[in-house]
């Protein structure tokens, strides 16, 4: 996550435990649903600007703005609230952007008889809240088989995609397992985030990639049908990008919002369901480690899935982990070493670990080699 702003500087040098707990009891109100009221949430004293800051760099600002609109005009924030309303007027035109490109990309992929799934952005947030525009999707994200990359990469090539620059690199093709492609210049360009790979090292990676195209399903868009990834797989996906935002210590509150959107119909049967397949994939630790995010963030418990999730990296305290998660500038957070993380959601199994390890030590070095000014 790029932060040109100089955010989480201001952040770290500031005094803004008051304003995460606002962030925090805005997402809440929000996930209380509609006829909550907006009473608990109060204003007084807090800074407008460092509750600007973590909305956005956690991706709820609109989370925020929708538990706001409850509270009387007359009693809202006005300064952030319309700080809140432009944000979200921005959202709406750069996710219109991005399903009018998705559709293009659609087509292409399509009559080149191209195997492929769409992952995240504003497919996934109408499939969760019913809302194209809840989080900012600059980019279209996909994936596709290993033997498809080339294939899709050329295919995008014909409506003007190039393969940007940075993303040329064996690191880049081999170790991340994706390339970035780009069509134009300025405010009208466009990004395609084109993956073969679900996960980067340093954390553990999905047994069966390919798995996520087998069980896809047809979502209706804009008249259109497009392939996106099942239910199931769209909870492991935000917590694979959970893990992911940890392994970087970047704020991930928006992911753990879309964790608790994905989990919050499961009964017990289908939380076994999921908790199954997560271990078929190998991931079964990866999934409990975002929903006890979740449960840390949002509240709850008391569900399969959360009476299981409590043991992941229980030496992290709760508010420790609340912070990781929507606060990782804090100085004072006691992060736990990267090796750690992984040998938990490795399950602790000796193997397993080492090969991930490995890998990521040979990520590292390939890194470094080719990440380089002047390597390209």
């Amino acid at each position: 996550m790029a932060l040109p702003d100089g955010s989480f500087d201001r952040l770290r040098a500031a005094d803004c435990a008051d304003e995460v707990a606002y962030v925090q009891a805005c997402l809440r109100l929000y996930f209380a649903g509609p006829l909550a009221a907006a009473g608990d949430v109060s204003m007084r004293g807090l800074d407008d600007a460092k509750i600007a800051d973590i909305a956005r760099l956690n991706k709820v600002a609109t989370f925020v703005l929708k538990a706001l609109s409850r509270a009387p005009a007359q009693e809202r924030p006005t300064e952030l609230f319309q700080w809140l309303d432009t944000y979200r007027r921005r959202t709406v035109s750069m996710n219109a952007s991005c399903i009018m490109d998705s559709m293009a990309i659609h087509e292409v992929l399509c009559a080149s008889e191209i195997d492929f799934v769409f992952l995240k952005g504003p497919f996934q947030q109408h499939l969760l809240y019913g809302d194209y525009f809840m989080k900012p999707s600059g980019d279209v994200d996909i994936l596709v088989s290993p033997l498809g990359f080339f294939r899709a990469r050329d295919a995008l090539r014909t409506i003007g995609y190039e393969v940007s620059g940075k993303s040329r690199s064996v690191w880049w093709i081999r170790f991340l397992g994706e390339q970035h492609m780009t069509r134009g210049d300025g405010p009208k360009s466009s990004t395609v985030d084109l993956h073969y790979r679900l996960q980067q090292p340093g954390s553990p990676s999905p047994r069966d990639a390919d798995g996520f195209l087998r069980r896809k399903r047809q979502v209706e868009i804009a008249g259109a049908t497009v392939p996106f990834t099942s239910a199931a797989d769209t909870l492991l996906l935000s917590c694979i990008s959970v893990a992911k935002a940890l392994f970087n210590r970047e704020p991930c509150a928006g992911y753990v919002c879309d964790i608790r959107a994905s989990a919050s119909g499961l009964d017990e049967e289908d939380q076994q369901r999921v908790l199954d397949a997560a271990t078929a994939q190998g991931l079964d630790d990866t999934l409990l480690l975002g929903l006890r995010a979740a449960d840390v963030l949002l509240g709850g418990g008391g569900t399969l899935l959360s009476e299981r999730a409590t043991r992941i990296l229980s030496r992290i305290g709760n508010e420790d982990l609340l912070n990781m998660v929507i606060a990782p500038w804090l100085p004072s957070l006691r992060w736990p070493q990267r090796r750690t993380v992984l040998w938990e959601l490795c399950g602790r199994a000796p193997v397993r670990y080492l090969a991930e390890a490995g890998w990521a030590a040979s990520a590292d070095i390939s890194r470094r080699i080719f990440e380089r000014p002047g390597s390209h």
